[in-house]
């Protein structure tokens, strides 16, 4: 599977709302939820609280990337959001995030997630290429940006 087969304009919003990481991640999941990406939204919510435990996905950068591989996913998918105030995803770097891509692996997906995870962030340590998806107004815009990938 190519990684632009993992976006679509039904699961991204360019005026996230949220502030902190649990309201960012309801957010997002819901985001997924109503894409009808999601099996089951309590249990991918869980999987994504279980993943952060390990270790926080607020990257410094601008960046977050949640991630889950559940078989509470029935479709593989990737949902992006922004924020022009920012939010707190608890960075290392104390740095609030602006862009989140929340991934979503089914349980069956072997490595889809980590090869998802490995193209997204080769690319987002790109100064340039984060410049551009900050500066997309529409989902769209977004896609034409995440094309390049």
């Amino acid at each position: 599977m190519e990684i632009m087969e993992l976006f679509d304009e039904s699961t991204m919003n360019l005026d996230l709302q949220g502030e902190t990481k649990d309201q960012i991640i309801e957010e997002m999941v819901t985001l997924l939820d109503e894409g009808g990406v999601l099996a089951d939204k309590e249990a991918y919510k869980k999987a994504i609280y279980a993943r952060e435990e390990q270790s926080s996905t607020g990257l410094g950068f601008d960046i977050a990337i949640p991630h889950a591989k559940t078989a509470a996913v029935k479709t593989a998918r990737v949902a992006f959001g922004k924020s022009d105030k920012g939010f707190d995803f608890g960075a290392e770097d104390g740095t609030k995030a602006h862009l989140i891509f929340m991934i979503a692996a089914t349980d069956t997906d072997s490595n889809l997630h980590l090869q998802a995870l490995a193209t997204l962030s080769r690319n987002l340590i790109k100064a340039d290429f984060r410049k551009k998806l900050l500066e997309a107004k529409t989902a769209g815009e977004v896609i034409e940006v995440l094309k390049t990938l």
